[in-house]
This record gives C-alpha cells, sequence and structure tokens, in this order.
C-alpha cells in the first residue's frame, strides 16, 4: 500500500472540507437548518410489557407482580388463572420495561417507530423472547395511552442481553402533534446552539422581515429577535387557521453563512455521539496519547540540523498509518483524520476533552 505523508493527508481532507463548505456558501443554508420550532421536541412513550417464549431465561419464581400481570392478562384474554402459584416457576416469561422515543416533529396514528426493552427484574436474558401487546402512555402520569408495542426482541449488544429493541415495534395509535403556535398568535424559532448569538438572531428576525416585504406592499415587521438564541414570528392572522404554509415558507428562506459572525465553538453531546465545529477553531502545538491513537505537535518548531531534522510524527499504532510531514492543521482537519481512520466518535470526544482541559483549543467547548 502506498503510503501518505501527513500534509497529503491533510491536502486531502482539506480538498473535501472546501468542497463541502464551499457547497455549503453558495446554497445557503435553510432556518429549518439553524433554528427549531418552539414547542418542537422529542418525547417518550413508555409502559410495563411481558416478554415471553425464552429460553429458560426469564425472572425467577416468586416475582408478584410478574404474576400479577400474567394473571390480568388471562382475565383479558378471558382465560383466568385460578392460582398465582401455577405461574410462579413460569421461567420462559420476563417482566420489562418499555419505551419508544417520539420525534421532536411529534407523529401521527399509524406511524411505526422502534421501542426498546430492558428487563425489570431477575431475568438473565431476553434473547430469543418476543414482546408481548403492550401499552404505551406519556410520561406525566396521565394515563393516556398513545401506542401499542409487540413483535420479536432484537440484542443491541450481546454483552448486555438484558435489553434489546423491537424494531418498528411501536404504533401510533393516537396522533401526537406539538403545538408550536401560541395563544398570543405568535411561534418562537429557537436557534441550534453552533449557530446562537445575537447577530444571528438579528440577521434571521431581518431575512424574515425582508422576505414578508417582498410578497406583500407595506408588509409591516413579523419577527424580532427575542435573544441571542431566539427569534418571536407574529403569524399573520389570514395563516392562523391554516398555518402550515406559513410555517413552511419561513423555514426554506436561506442566509449566507458568510453574513454569520460567530465566535469559534466546539460542541459535543455524548448521548448523541455528535461534534459540531465551527470551522475557523485553531488548535496549539499539543501531545496527546490517547490509547492506541499517539498524536504529536512541535510549537514553536525547532531549528532542524542534519542530526535533528524538523520532523514531527504522529502514529495511529492500530491502523499502522505511516509517519507524516510536519504540518499546522486547524482543528477540523484533526477530526477529519481520526474519522477517515475511523477512530470512534467517543474517543474523539475524549481527545478533544483532553485537549480543552489543557487550553489547546482555542473556541468555547460547549457540552451538551
Amino acid at each position: 500500500m502506498k503510503k501518505r505523508t501527513r500534509g497529503a493527508w491533510f491536502n486531502l481532507i482539506g480538498a473535501a472540507i472546501a468542497l463541502v463548505l464551499g457547497a455549503q456558501t453558495a446554497q445557503g443554508l435553510t432556518l429549518q437548518e439553524m433554528t427549531r420550532l418552539q414547542g418542537h421536541g422529542e418525547s417518550v412513550l413508555w409502559g410495563y410489557g411481558i416478554v415471553v417464549g425464552l429460553p429458560g431465561t426469564g425472572d425467577k419464581s416468586g416475582n408478584v407482580e410478574r404474576e400479577q400481570l400474567l394473571a390480568k392478562l388471562g382475565e383479558t384474554a378471558r382465560s383466568p388463572v385460578a392460582d398465582l402459584a401455577s405461574i410462579s416457576n413460569a421461567k420462559n416469561v420476563a417482566l420489562v420495561q418499555v419505551s419508544c422515543r417520539v420525534p421532536r416533529e411529534g407523529a401521527k396514528a399509524g406511524d411505526r417507530l422502534d421501542c426498546h426493552v430492558m428487563a425489570r427484574y431477575d431475568a438473565t436474558s431476553l434473547k430469543g423472547g418476543r414482546l408481548f401487546i403492550t401499552p404505551l402512555m406519556d410520561p406525566i402520569g396521565r394515563q393516556q395511552v398513545y401506542a401499542y408495542a409487540e413483535g420479536a426482541i432484537m440484542l443491541d449488544d450481546e454483552t448486555i442481553p438484558t435489553t434489546g429493541r423491537v424494531r418498528l415495534g411501536s404504533q401510533i395509535s393516537t396522533d401526537i402533534d406539538m403545538q408550536v403556535i401560541a395563544p398570543d398568535g405568535t411561534l418562537t424559532l429557537d436557534i441550534e446552539p453552533q449557530y446562537a448569538g445575537w447577530t444571528t438572531a438579528k440577521l434571521i428576525a431581518n431575512s424574515i422581515n425582508q422576505d414578508r416585504a417582498g410578497i406583500a406592499d407595506g408588509a409591516t415587521e413579523i419577527a424580532r429577535a427575542a435573544d441571542a438564541k431566539s427569534v418571536v414570528v407574529r403569524v399573520p392572522a389570514p395563516e392562523l387557521g391554516n398555518p402550515a404554509n406559513f410555517i413552511g415558507d419561513i423555514m426554506s428562506i436561506r442566509l449566507d453563512p458568510s453574513l454569520l459572525d460567530l465566535p469559534a465553538r466546539v460542541i459535543i453531546n455524548e448521548k448523541r455521539s455528535s461534534i459540531v465545529i465551527s470551522r475557523d477553531v485553531e488548535i496549539t502545538g499539543v501531545a496527546i496519547a490517547h490509547k492506541d491513537l499517539v498524536i504529536t505537535e512541535l510549537d514553536p518548531p525547532r531549528s532542524p540540523t542534519p542530526d535533528n531534522p524538523d520532523v514531527n510524527r504522529s502514529r495511529w499504532t492500530a491502523t499502522g498509518t505511516p509517519d507524516f510531514e510536519r504540518s499546522s492543521p486547524k482543528l477540523t482537519d484533526l477530526v477529519r483524520a481520526l474519522r477517515q481512520l475511523d477512530v470512534p466518535v467517543a474517543d474523539q470526544i475524549d481527545i478533544l476533552s483532553k485537549m480543552q482541559r489543557e487550553g489547546m483549543l482555542h473556541a468555547q467547548f460547549i457540552t451538551e
């Protein structure tokens, strides 16, 4: 395999970044990419259920809650259980907690979503089992059923056999609509963290007002920056009855990214395994060893001599990547290189966190 110098790697990565950012600049960012409607937000439905058909890996005997639930299911199916003791030794059954995450836009009756299943008591494995029909309720105790879950259990991780999921196992039974228009006829756009700032909020408000002025003579301003993270928009009275078109038009407005005067930022979300970096983040010379990965930078550079040339080595022992020439990449270059070398996102986050603690990242470091 042909060896690449580090300069070659970063030139290749930089070209890819330039293409992506160039295309983004040419097309602009839509408000849908930069904001979300306040009122939209992920929600979780949940319930207790029974996994059946387990190969002897279910709950142990003496679990009263499980036995009562089995008895109740028997009554519902018009097959009452005469004595709880008769079902106490059933090891092919496990009581489980079931949850379903509804996307921030909501869901309509008939939509199917994944559901997650976790053993509630002492079952040793859910592998091979099937979730029996389970009603799912809202998380705040109103006891209203919004979905039903059922299906074969799939383990996400064989080393954790007491948790799994049912692919598309939850079917929504009642529309879950996210209310975005306030009683006063306004809606609020919450700016995503990587774009938030007074400059951005004012730019979004001005763009909405200019867009409306372009389609109506004498149009009044309908948008204002409420703070650095949100913009309030007044929905025109004729649109209140059916605001979908108005909201669609607003969210499709495009902004030129070059107009955004944002500070350098690194935004980490460990739960979603995501890293967001503004493209102007710079790093200081750094030397980091993380598991099998070794990254080294010297700053300031030393004066080269025949016996001590100006060579700085970066070594990835897990992949056998060759030594590279010295360069001074920005943080985006470093992260792109780590991704090309298949360094897991969790390890990337650990590396960036260490760099931030050592003062090597010249940017705001935000952990969501």
